[in-house]
């Protein structure tokens, strides 16, 4: 059965649309009351991640609640490295670390590359079960986190406030950087095309921390593997691809190579600059600054429709967040988000 609401699928395929799509990284999380309920039911946010039913009941919460155009599924990006034998650990209020973090090549041999796979079986059926509770009704999203952005996890062990560990290794030792990355590809490419035999319609790329990196080592250490992995996806799989870079403005030209059919704005990036690099070749994702959703509702509608105005007429938009969504945000504001989009995006497609 075709999906009823295809509009962001046709946005991607460069389809002409009524309105300008939307939906929100993070969207199933903890700004919801009925998150933290199932949460608590799971005992742990791996609990939550690991168990198929509970991680496809939040995936449908904000769909429940917001008119929204496409289903994302629960899941973190950290799932891969976890089955790869590193041990993830979440705490509240420290969010994810692994203990035993990486440093050297001769860590390599730690990394379970070959048996990764099967012990993502509960992202697939996470997927394969919110599919049949959405009935088609949107699409849903997969995703994996990019090569770089994993890599900075595994060998600092957690995020920090300057990452100089990782960073360093990329003068000191570049060749276990590039291992690293090596591994990473092949098990990443392999997670997304499971995700896609499991029913995702679109898959996203979170490239989290490429913005830490000088031109050389974004395109060597970030985009390259990324490049790599769309190159294989795309020979296994004909579904669309998101790459989304935060702090990547500066790289748009670079990233535009890429191979992917979307790219995936932070909120410090001129959307309409983006758009004169792009023109109607890819699309764009994005950018409303998420702290946005704090304001009223006039300083609310004012800030989408820059966003709108940003991007101008056109049909290869998708509305999104600059970045995740706020856990303090009050969920009447998404709403009053979705109806503002429903309002003023039309004037946009007009032609």
């Amino acid at each position: 059965m075709p999906i009823q609401n295809q509009i962001i699928l046709d946005v991607l395929s460069g389809k002409k649309v009524a309105r300008t799509p939307m939906w929100i990284m993070r969207q199933a999380g903890r700004y919801l009351p009925e998150y933290q309920e199932v949460r608590k039911q799971a005992g742990s946010f791996i609990n939550l991640c690991k168990s198929p039913e509970l991680a496809s009941e939040v995936t449908i919460q904000p769909l429940r609640r917001f008119a929204l155009d496409a289903a994302i599924i629960f899941s973190d990006i950290l799932t891969i490295p976890d089955a790869m034998g590193m041990d993830l650990k979440f705490e509240d209020n420290k969010g994810p670390y692994f203990e035993e973090a990486l440093s050297s090549q001769k860590d390599l041999k730690r990394l379970d590359q070959k048996n990764a796979g099967e012990k993502l079986e509960y992202v697939y059926d996470a997927i394969n079960q919110t599919k049949i509770k959405l009935d088609n009704k949107v699409p849903l999203i997969g995703f994996a986190g990019s090569p770089w952005t994993l890599c900075v996890y595994m060998v600092e062990g957690k995020a920090t406030k300057e990452f100089r560990k990782v960073r360093s290794l990329v003068y000191e030792e570049p060749a276990f950087i590039e291992k690293l990355n090596e591994s990473l590809c092949s098990t990443i490419t392999s997670y997304l095309v499971n995700q896609v035999k499991a029913g995702a319609n679109v898959v996203m790329l979170f490239d989290s921390w490429g913005g830490l990196l000088n031109k050389n080592n974004y395109e060597k250490f970030s985009l390259e593997p990324m490049k790599q992995i769309i190159k294989e996806f795309k020979k296994e799989s004909d579904v669309p691809v998101i790459l989304f870079t935060r702090g990547g403005g500066n790289w748009l030209p670079l990233i535009i190579e890429s191979g992917c059919d979307c790219i995936g704005l932070d909120w410090t990036v001129d959307i309409n600059h983006a758009k004169s690099l792009v023109g109607n070749n890819i699309a764009l994702q994005g950018n409303l600054d998420p702290c946005a959703l704090h304001g009223d509702e006039r300083s609310l509608r004012c800030a989408a429709k820059k966003v709108l105005e940003g991007y101008g007429e056109g049909h290869r938009h998708i509305f999104n967040l600059g970045h995740g969504i706020d856990q303090f945000v009050n969920p009447d504001n998404v709403n009053l988000l979705v109806e503002i989009l429903k309002e003023e995006s039309p004037a946009f497609h007009q032609n």
